[in-house]
């Protein structure tokens, strides 16, 4: 046990401190801070020492050089068991620091506020960053509270222990106060770094999920999720739920602007999706998609969720449903199933790179983020595509670029008739997509098929073209592409080239 006998404070956020400083006072502690926090206890009516009366040195270049002195760093990371240390500290009159109470100034707060170049800089904390790791290296005798978060706990520490601690509690605030560190470090590094050749990720906010993929692999969730869905119902997200839902917002980014649209993923693939001049239409045609494949899965929508279209939903098993909110009615059907998960999306930016591991390290890219336009089609057949070709020529792109690759997807008027997913051979993704749809009863005449990479032989074009396809999209780029294209001049089909792949693995 370590009684508590001096405390250094200095904070941007002065929020909730002066419960923080009465408790102290009221244990006899003697209070050392400077500037802006000094004002702070001095208008609580509590007395507090003045940093520069230790150090005899004023506060000077602006603020920016304020506790950095060997008196002060003395004090907190002198050794109380090492007689050498006390020798020195009574030598040059240091006295000793057991608590440092310090946060950090708001550096990435301040590049969210659109703030300038130079006014990002300033916020690089230097003596508090220095205070947090001086008192976590010396977490032996000297406690640490690194962020305001910790107050609740800190006041507990002092109330069950009476003014002091153990070992064990100073040890824990060293390991959180270095996570605050790298945390701010790595953010700083990021702001200045102009490429990508180091890679440096940290996130505080962390949820530990029921399991991992399987029951028996250990599952966490690192990041904010409440500051994309106000969770209104449900059991908690898994982290199956949460991959299919992470393709879910996805997939419906691409529809944002278009009518109502609904998709129902499984495994993060599409397996239904429509859009239709009501939602509760575009639900009913993304069902008739694959009504197997749609039991458990992950509903989204584009639109306010109403009471018909809920109606048709309530009667389907599904985990989760997405949608930008939902009618009181609406939430009443769907709240009847007390394991459905409801989620109300909120409309902020999603991060524009992704990271995985890979063997020994880590994989980086950017997203994709290129959605094919019926603008950038560009006709390579004899016969030209109709408009509503070209529309779902364009519907069909968007839901390939989601889709497992090796992938064929086949769509008819803004509808997904099945699409072949993740398969080793393009031949068999497409055959997959054309026996799903038949098994579904689909007609398949006049409808189009959208290819994630390029035709290498003509074989998929006939496939599709005796299946009753007659519009193809594809990216191009094979040294055999003209084989693909005569067989369609030869077969009266649609070819057009939008010049870019996308492959998802």
């Amino acid at each position: 046990m370590k009684k508590i006998s001096s405390a250094l404070i200095s904070v941007f956020d002065k929020g909730n401190l002066d419960a923080i400083v009465e408790k102290l006072n009221n244990f006899g502690i003697t209070i050392y801070s400077t500037g802006g926090t000094q004002s702070y206890i001095e208008n609580l009516g509590i007395n507090v020492t003045a940093v520069e009366d230790i150090t005899d040195y004023p506060s000077i270049l602006g603020g920016r050089v304020k506790t950095l002195h060997p008196k002060v760093f003395g004090g907190i990371l002198n050794r109380r068991d090492l007689k050498s240390d006390q020798e020195q500290v009574a030598e040059y009159n240091i006295p000793s620091i057991d608590l440092v109470i310090v946060d950090l100034y708001p550096f990435e707060d301040t590049i969210a506020s659109g703030a300038g170049h130079e006014d990002i800089i300033e916020k690089i904390d230097i003596g508090g960053i220095s205070l947090i790791r001086a008192a976590a290296k010396n977490y032996k005798d000297v406690i640490i509270i690194s962020s305001k978060e910790q107050y609740p706990s800190l006041l507990q520490l002092l109330n069950e222990k009476n003014g002091e601690s153990e070992l064990e509690d100073r040890k824990k605030l060293a390991g959180e106060a270095f996570a605050v560190s790298s945390h701010y470090d790595s953010a700083i590094f990021n702001y200045l770094s102009d490429d990508n050749i180091k890679l440096r990720v940290s996130e505080d906010q962390s949820k530990v999920l029921r399991y991992g993929e399987n029951p028996h692999q250990k599952g966490i969730f690192y990041g904010d999720i409440d500051a994309l869905f106000t969770q209104l119902h449900g059991k908690e997200l898994s982290y199956n739920n949460l991959l299919d839902v992470d393709a879910a917002v996805n997939l419906m980014n691409e529809f944002k602007e278009e009518g109502p649209t609904f998709a129902i993923l499984k495994h993060n693939n599409a397996c239904g999706i429509s859009t239709r001049d009501s939602l509760k239409e575009a639900y009913v045609d993304a069902l008739a998609g694959d009504p197997v494949s749609a039991f458990g899965g992950v509903l989204i929508a584009n639109r306010s969720i109403d009471e018909e279209t809920a109606e048709k939903i309530n009667s389907l098993f599904c985990e989760v449903v997405i949608a930008p909110d939902f009618e009181e009615k609406a939430m009443e059907l769907l709240r009847s199933k007390k394991n459905r998960i409801l989620l109300r999306q909120k409309q902020i930016s999603m991060p524009a790179t992704q990271i995985r591991t890979a063997l020994n390290g880590y994989l980086y890219q950017e997203k994709d983020l290129i959605s094919d336009a019926a603008s950038s089609f560009k006709q390579v057949t004899k016969k030209g595509i109709t408009a509503s070709e070209s529309e779902d020529l364009v519907f069909a792109s968007k839901l390939v670029k989601h889709t497992k690759s090796n992938t064929i997807v086949l769509v008819k008027n803004k509808q997904l008739l099945a699409s072949g997913t993740g398969q080793t051979s393009r031949v068999d993704a497409l055959n997959q997509a054309i026996d799903k749809a038949r098994h579904f009863k689909f007609d398949l005449s006049s409808s189009v098929m959208s290819s994630d990479a390029f035709f290498p032989f003509p074989d998929c074009v006939e496939i599709a073209d005796k299946a009753g396809i007659t519009a193809v999209v594809q990216p191009g780029g094979s040294i055999k592409d003209q084989l693909s294209i005569d067989y369609c001049d030869a077969n009266n089909m649609a070819m057009v080239l939008t010049g870019i792949r996308h492959f998802k693995h």
